[in-house]
């Protein structure tokens, strides 16, 4: 429950003022032991906390999957492995899973989605990590277009839905290889592009590096580069570009 959703709840009379002072004496972060809940994330940065499974042990893996439900009615994770969605399966049936980005989540049915991000992959390879991208912006209340396989080596299927791209209020742009995609996009749009480097090549690729390199030295302008297979952190920076774009708006 949210600050704002706190003072309301008092002013309309549903919880007492002894009530909500409980609430708001509660400590910023929640103590497991093993790890410290950030309950009071979604206050300060307006995102909640999520989870980053690869490598979670499973009874701290599902500890904190119950804790962030019963806080929010909802819950995202990143990196997950088949195993890991059986194991919260058996307690949580509703729980969705997929395979390709490896996203293990609960999400609530009625969320509103404002404005638009464009997520754009040079080859098939790419989305995995670009719907990695896509859903995280989803799960926190984004519209994404996707538009995959436009990559340079046939540049006239990116052109073909350069209508729908610039009306976004930002662009991911996800590629291996060389990672010329955000390059070109860079130079074709007036929003943001956020650039992210995957592991997709051959043996000069060097797992990314390459991608990763060509687009820090992009000549276009407005372009910001992310980690390698770093989906979620751009789909993270796009909800926020995203989120400033509607505003400016109203």
């Amino acid at each position: 429950m949210e600050a704002r959703e706190v003072l309301e709840k008092v002013k309309n009379n549903e919880i007492s003022i002894e009530e909500a002072e409980k609430y708001f004496k509660k400590e910023p972060f929640e103590e497991m032991g093993y790890a410290k809940l950030d309950t009071h994330r979604e206050i300060r940065s307006g995102f909640p906390e999520v989870i980053f499974c690869a490598r979670k042990a499973d009874a701290h893996l599902l500890e904190i999957f119950t804790r962030l439900y019963a806080q929010d009615g909802e819950v995202f994770g990143t990196r997950a492995s088949e195993h890991q969605y059986e194991l919260i399966r058996e307690k949580f049936p509703e729980v969705v899973y997929d395979p390709l980005s490896h996203i293990l989540k609960i999400e609530k049915k009625d969320k509103k989605r404002i404005g638009k991000i464009a997520v754009c992959t040079a080859g098939t390879a790419d989305i995995s990590v670009a719907e990695e991208a896509a859903q995280t912006a989803e799960y926190f209340g984004a519209n994404v277009e996707r538009i995959y396989d436009v990559g340079v080596s046939g540049i006239h299927r990116l052109l073909s839905r350069l209508d729908t791209i610039q009306s976004a209020n930002c662009v991911v742009a996800v590629a291996g290889m060389e990672g010329a995609l955000a390059s070109v996009l860079g130079g074709l749009v007036d929003k943001p592009v956020i650039a992210v480097p995957t592991s997709v090549g051959y043996g000069a690729s060097m797992n990314g590096l390459s991608a990763l390199l060509t687009m820090i030295n992009s000549c276009a302008n407005g372009i910001a580069v992310v980690n390698i297979d770093n989906g979620y952190g751009a789909g993270y920076i796009a909800t926020q570009i995203n989120r400033m774009g509607v505003h400016q708006d109203e």
